[in-house]
């Protein structure tokens, strides 16, 4: 009992200086962990809570003495660079605490309430009560009376319940990623019913591949302050990594079918135990390193324990008194409840209900579809969609595929390095096996068919202007300029690169974070080199993320622990993360709005374009020269560059030798030979204006290819 008042009474002092908390007027500690191997005393569970309104802490203590012993304590706070420090002897008469003067030999449990002096909670800043995701340290050391020796220590945190991971948070991510996909599917049914056709940004997959990689910035072995790391949890659903118990039970039992170790490693065991994270760092040095090294401690399950003053402690393990310690990718999965092994099943289960649904909807809009031709006629424009409905939900499972590529790599690497059921890792390589020969397939045919229409026709411009090509093949560059079609084989590169990064350097925050770096860096040069994307829109969104993502990854290698950067200076940085990816986030929801009535007014560029060429086509290919019709007053075209389309509207045009063609031929002045010397050559005719200023637009423009049409 009396140390159970002892440590109570003292955490309250963690608070002092600390300018951080979260949940109305209520502070407690998150976990501890013990800094002292092989001490007299040894505690068991720690769990404190302070009420400023009513100054009472209540206390829940279990622990063992080797002997009874008369002690000193001693309370050292750590908060944003300020440090507090309190010593106190139990037995003196000012602090006395029956119960710990002297320690009582043997197992001892405890759990009551205390008052604290009000010296104590006025020194409380409010600020502490406001800030969500506290950031204060606080050791606890017990010494002999004459100082000599050590006889127990303990570090835990202080928090108070508010943070930045809310389900309110998820829920709104999810809302704009519906938003953005509904447009994008708006837009390609306007489209001609292509998927993905819209390229006004952001598009469904730009909104996606953002909340990814606000999610993977979390899964690095890197020291995060708590306020980032509660931020990046809210976006795990991107990535596939969805609670859900009766799943993660599922799993755990097919993993122990086959050869997995549930020892650690089970759904029934985070319930019950406090994830301490340990940002690559050994365990054991955490305590050698005094205050600096214990960060973030969470609680994954309150335990309502009501036990004696004589009881035992031996209780508290299968009360839930464990403390795990997690780092990297680990924290980032078993935060959400989500064992470390589990990861990969439950990425692919997830995948599965996702295709289930998709193929449901499809098939169920087709069987009414049919059933409205029975009794009568529906939308031209869904005519298309009844004839070629496998078509698409082939186009849209290979969509999903190239959403998630970058993520799938990460989930089956880990697999293969931290998995533990044989199964499980057969299953992650035959499906990154299949994703990948899938897109290698596509990015193979597109190649082959850009190669072709290169020879047939000097450019790739076939790829959009083509309709069966546009039809099955635009998911992969329906966004980007004709001339730039290709740039989603480096992108499809860039996201193997990442998964890869992140699942092999588990474990290396410094080499993870620092080649990450490099692989965004280059994505960003190739972005402002090329600048592919068909509109400005596109251009700017997509060219900001990317600036945002390096930004990002330059930030958190502050969190490295090598780099020996304070824990207020990472705190700062990770507050200013938080503030720059949310802006980022707002404003693409904003943009979605917009984007929501300009798909409305405007036609996909491509899909403008070619079926611009069609109509001119249809028209000019039933014209005579006895029956023009309206051809010769047609508007010419335009391209992106305002240039006049040199084929169409010109068939009225003089040439500048047809004054001269009905005159008799004159008597020549030279000698006829076999010699072309200074004859204008059949690719030069017409490319030159009489002013020799090689525009080719004014009176006398080219007219040889016009002849196609007769």
């Amino acid at each position: 009992m009396a140390l159970g008042r002892c440590l109570a009474s003292f955490s309250l002092v963690w608070v002092v200086l600390c300018s951080f908390a979260s949940a109305g007027d209520v502070l407690k500690n998150n976990g501890f962990v013990t800094c002292l191997d092989n001490s007299d005393i040894k505690v068991d569970r720690l769990n404190l809570s302070f009420d400023r309104s009513t100054k009472m802490i209540t206390f829940d203590v279990a622990g063992s003495s080797a002997k009874e012993q008369k002690v000193m304590a001693s309370l050292v706070v750590n908060a944003y660079g300020q440090r507090f420090t309190q010593s106190f002897d139990p037995c003196d008469q000012k602090t006395k605490v029956e119960q710990l003067c002297p320690v009582p030999a043997g197992s001892f449990a405890a759990k009551g309430e205390q008052t604290i002096p009000s010296d104590f909670v006025d020194k409380i800043p409010s600020i502490a009560f406001a800030v969500p995701d506290l950031e204060a340290q606080a050791t606890l050391e017990l010494k002999s009376t004459d100082g000599s020796q050590s006889l127990a220590c303990i570090q835990s945190v202080v928090g108070n319940g508010k943070t930045l991971e809310a389900p309110a948070v998820s829920y709104v991510a999810v809302g704009i990623a519906g938003a953005a996909l509904a447009l994008t599917g708006l837009s390609a049914a306007f489209a001609g019913g292509t998927p993905g056709a819209a390229t006004s940004g952001p598009t469904f997959g730009d909104v996606v591949g953002w909340f990814q990689s606000m999610a993977t910035n979390g899964m690095l072995s890197v020291s995060y302050p708590p306020v980032y790391r509660s931020f990046t949890k809210n976006f795990a659903f991107s990535t596939g990594l969805v609670p859900w118990n009766q799943m993660q039970s599922a799993i755990d039992d097919f993993r122990n079918r086959t050869g997995g170790n549930l020892t650690h490693s089970n759904v029934e065991f985070l319930r019950n135990a406090t994830l301490v994270y340990g940002d690559s760092i050994d365990p054991k040095e955490k305590g050698k390193r005094g205050l600096e090294s214990i960060y973030n401690i969470l609680p994954l399950a309150m335990r309502d324990v009501k036990v004696n003053t004589n009881a035992t402690s031996s209780d508290d393990k299968s009360q839930g008194g464990i403390n795990h310690v997690v780092k990297g990718f680990k924290a980032y999965a078993e935060q959400l409840m989500i064992p470390e092994a589990n990861t990969f099943m439950t990425v692919l289960l997830v995948f599965a209900i996702v295709v289930a649904a998709i193929a449901v909807g499809i098939l169920l809009f087709k069987l009414i579809l049919e059933l409205w031709s029975l009794w009568g006629n529906f939308p031209k424009k869904l005519t298309n969609f009844r004839k070629h409905y496998w078509g698409l939900l082939a186009r849209t499972i290979t969509n999903l595929i190239l959403l998630l590529y970058g993520i799938w790599t990460l989930y089956c690497i880990f697999q293969f390095t931290h998995g533990d059921s044989w199964a499980a890792k057969i299953l992650a390589g035959v499906t990154l096996a299949i994703f990948t020969c899938v897109l290698g397939f596509f990015t193979f045919r597109i190649w082959s068919l850009a190669q072709r229409y290169k020879k047939m026709d000097g450019d790739a411009s076939a790829l959009y202007e083509d309709k069966e090509t546009w039809r099955k093949y635009s998911l992969f560059y329906d966004n980007y300029k004709k001339g730039y079609w290709w740039i989603f084989v480096p992108y499809i590169g860039y996201m193997f690169a990442k998964g890869c990064i992140l699942a092999a350097g588990d474990g290396h925050g410094f080499i993870q974070s620092g080649a990450q770096l490099v692989v965004e860096a280059l994505m960003l040069v190739l972005l402002l080199w090329a600048r592919p994307y068909e509109t400005k829109s596109g251009q700017w969104i997509n060219i900001s993320i990317q600036v945002v993502r390096v930004l990002s990854v330059a930030c958190i290698i502050l969190f490295v622990e090598k780099l020996g950067i304070g824990q207020t200076a990472k705190t700062v940085t990770g507050v200013a993360l938080v503030a720059v990816q949310s802006a980022l986030t707002g404003i693409l929801a904003v943009l979605i709005a917009i984007n929501a009535i300009i798909i409305l007014v405007r036609k996909n560029p491509h899909v403008r374009r070619r079926k611009e060429n069609e109509k001119y086509d249809r028209d000019l290919d039933n014209l005579t020269p006895l029956d023009a019709r309206n051809s010769l007053l047609m508007n010419s075209r335009m391209d992106l560059h305002n240039q006049q389309d040199p084929e169409v509207g010109k068939l009225n045009v003089v040439g500048r030798y047809e004054p001269y063609r009905d005159m008799p031929a004159g008597k020549s002045r030279h000698q006829s030979s076999e010699s072309t010397d200074r004859l204008v050559s059949h690719t030069e005719y017409g490319r030159t204006s009489p002013n020799n200023d090689g525009s080719g637009h004014g009176a006398y423009s080219d007219y040889s290819r016009v002849g196609r049409a007769y």
